[in-house]
């Protein structure tokens, strides 16, 4: 891309990346004026990108979900399946996989966004699957504790720096066979799950 394409295709990569420091640190909430001005774009081309935050969001989301595929993906080509599955849990917890779950129930969800959606989930469901069958991963944990598991990793540690590679290591050891701790209670529900979402359109 040259010229004017190259310029619009920038700045589109400034206001994805200003929106999701924007959101991450002051909340779904803070004015989409925030996000220009950290930017460095204008109001207008904001606006000719994004006609709304919820536009925004969802853009925000399928990048979010594709990124989740690739690092499955990439944790496939790992021959090793614990080193796989704990690349993939690392690289998720890098670049702020659910870092996007409070916005659930309060966007439309695209036909986009479900289909990135089930590209993630299956080369993620493969690459834990794989994990459980070598043994390497604990029996009783499923796909959707590992999500939620990245989800809760998405909050911020201030003032220590490593605190949180040092807590994710302690979990990634956790999710390893052989469980000596019964899990409580019964595993997440695929449905509640989903359903946080809201409904596929027809």
């Amino acid at each position: 891309m040259r010229g004017r394409q190259a310029e619009a295709r920038r700045n589109d990569l400034k206001l994805l990346e200003a929106a999701m420091e924007v959101f991450t640190t002051q909340g779904f909430d803070a004015p989409v004026s925030a996000i220009a001005k950290r930017a460095g774009v204008g109001m207008g081309s904001l606006y000719r990108r994004y006609r709304t935050k919820e536009e925004l969001l969802q853009r925000l989301a399928v990048i979010s979900m594709e990124r989740a595929a690739g690092a499955a993906e990439e944790g496939l080509r790992e021959q090793d399946p614990w080193l796989g599955l704990a690349g993939y849990i690392r690289a998720c917890v890098d670049f702020g996989s659910g870092s996007l779950a409070p916005v659930a129930g309060t966007i439309v969800v695209t036909e986009e966004m479900w289909q990135v959606s089930e590209r993630a989930d299956a080369a993620i469901g493969e690459l834990i699957g794989r994990a459980r069958t070598s043994g390497a991963l604990r029996a009783d944990v499923t796909d959707l504790d590992i999500a939620l598991l990245i989800e809760q990793f998405n909050r911020p540690v201030a003032g220590v720096p490593h605190l949180r590679d040092r807590l994710l290591a302690i979990a990634l050891d956790g999710l390893r066979a052989p469980e000596t701790t019964p899990l409580p209670g019964p595993a997440p529900d695929r449905q509640w799950y989903e359903s946080r979402w809201g409904e596929r359109l027809p």
